[in-house]
């Protein structure tokens, strides 16, 4: 296949499927070629910027991938959390350089992973704190506030200290008390203290 062909390709599987990630199986499929023809094949592509690797064996259309879409590809068991998901629902004013990710795997290499979309780091953790959101891969802000204290008092750093909240007014009620639950009481006397100035 010619490179116009893949980007074609590409672009018709995102805008009609909505899929932006895949693997070299599937590449192999759709090129009719063998594994060595092909990555020969997504060299040349991705020199010429046709394709981005964002993780191994994992390709994609250059600026097309999020981190929610490619964080199953890393660690089908981690969920993203603390800043970056506090970011994602607008709850706080800075955008975090890394994306925290809660998993209840230990990772056999780096727990920081660099990729074209951002900066993973996934922390191991164990229930009741490792709670993966019901749908989705993101947290919702009232569980990604309490992870987010949890996870900076565990690194000795007071949360308010990093970043600017904003819009917690809002949050529920009733879903801070379930979330509240399952953190110890420093973590809970912390967020109450943010909760009521903002």
């Amino acid at each position: 296949m010619k490179a116009r062909d893949w980007q074609r390709f590409l672009e018709t599987e995102r805008k009609s499927h909505g899929k932006t990630v895949f693997t070299i199986t599937e590449l192999a499929n759709i090129s009719g070629s063998s594994p060595h023809v092909l990555n020969v094949a997504l060299d040349r592509l991705r020199k010429q910027g046709v394709i981005v690797r964002y993780a191994s064996g994992r390709y994609g259309l250059p600026e097309a991938v999020t981190p929610e879409q490619l964080l199953p590809f890393l660690d089908a068991h981690a969920y993203i959390t603390g800043a970056f998901a506090l970011h994602r629902h607008n709850r706080i004013t800075q955008l975090p350089i890394e994306i925290t990710c809660f998993t209840n795997r230990r990772h056999d290499r780096s727990r920081i992973r660099a990729t074209p979309v951002g900066r993973f780091t996934f922390v191991c953790v164990r229930s009741p704190v490792y709670t993966p959101p019901a749908a989705g891969v993101v947290a919702d802000p009232e569980q990604a506030i309490y992870d987010y204290i949890w996870l900076l008092r565990r690194r000795g750093v007071a949360p308010v200290s990093q970043v600017t909240f904003r819009g917690l007014h809002s949050l529920t009620a009733k879903a801070l008390q379930k979330q509240a639950a399952r953190y110890p009481r420093s973590v809970q006397q912390e967020a109450a203290k943010i909760l009521d100035r903002h």
